[in-house]
């Protein structure tokens, strides 16, 4: 038993499920239920001698990485495989019952499979899987890499694969004050629990009342946002910029600015000396943003 913190996070929990299924229990030490369950968890865990790890996330302590899973109660167990969370249940379940849960993802021992040599992908190969995978397979060989973490997490975002995209993003979310790609990513996940059930309708009478309703107008964005209707969610943020261009710490401008890091395609490669050619909406975009806030 391990206990994960956001710095061992990537290594132990991510990487570790790679080849191996990672079962976490998040927990508090003021939790009765999870004083039950814990040492029913760590004697499962030698009772199935190495056919998943088992490691501990302090909920209190680690709040970051406990929102990144939707954790709502504990004890709240989840099970990862290859990187990604595939089931999880929550309360001091029984012994039997964990064991039942446990067997319906992890094999048992005489039917382990032997290790495989994971084939390398065709760079040519340009699908949305397959693009997804050399991401997921960059990030798991070099956790490190921030552009790959980016590209990741924003395939996963596009993907509709938000809970997913939320568990990659956990290692990094203490950057994001630093990488400006990362920022960008949690405003769009800021977007997306903002917007949940709602509709672009249900503001517009606000705004037809009152232009002014900036409050509205960034609701309203942050609906397009999560709907990936890009170019409609930045016309709305520059509706606030044209009126109030410092509104609420300058959210709107920064906003209008993820949006833009979030649809710029990579750059093609070009011959050497050669500057690759700018997304033309991307650079309209520029522009107009250039245009209101210098006006």
């Amino acid at each position: 038993m391990i206990d994960v913190t956001i710095e061992n996070f990537e290594a132990e929990v991510i990487q570790a499920s790679m080849t191996q299924p990672v079962l976490v229990d998040f927990w508090a030490t003021w939790c009765g239920p999870c004083k039950v369950i814990g040492p029913i968890l760590e004697k499962l865990e030698t009772a199935y001698e190495g056919r998943f790890k088992l490691v501990k996330i302090d909920s209190d302590a680690e709040q970051q990485l406990a929102s990144a899973f939707g954790i709502r109660s504990i004890p709240t167990v989840i099970l990862l495989m290859n990187g990604q969370p595939v089931d999880g249940f929550m309360g001091a379940l029984p012994e039997g019952k964990i064991r039942e849960f446990l067997d319906k993802h992890i094999p048992p021992a005489e039917d382990m499979p032997e290790e495989e040599i994971e084939p390398e992908l065709d760079a040519a190969d340009a699908g949305p899987e397959a693009q997804l995978e050399k991401l997921q397979h960059a990030v798991a060989t070099d956790p490190s890499n921030d552009e790959a973490r980016f590209g990741y997490v924003k395939a996963l975002l596009l993907a509709g694969r938000t809970d997913d995209a939320k568990v990659a993003f956990a290692p990094v979310i203490a950057k994001t004050s630093l990488v400006r790609g990362f920022d960008s990513l949690q405003k769009w996940m800021n977007a997306l629990d903002a917007a949940y059930g709602k509709d672009t309708a249900e503001f517009d009478a606000r705004i037809a009342a009152n232009k002014r309703d900036f409050d509205a107008r960034y609701a309203r964005a942050q609906v397009l946002m999560a709907q990936q209707h890009w170019t409609d969610a930045m016309d709305e943020l520059l509706e606030i910029l044209m009126r109030d261009k410092s509104w609420s710490d300058d959210l709107a401008r920064k906003t209008y600015i993820a949006v833009l890091d979030i649809i710029e395609p990579p750059k093609p490669k070009v011959a050497e000396g050669q500057i690759p050619p700018d997304d033309p909406v991307v650079a309209t975009y520029r522009r107009r943003l250039s245009s209101v806030v210098l006006s």
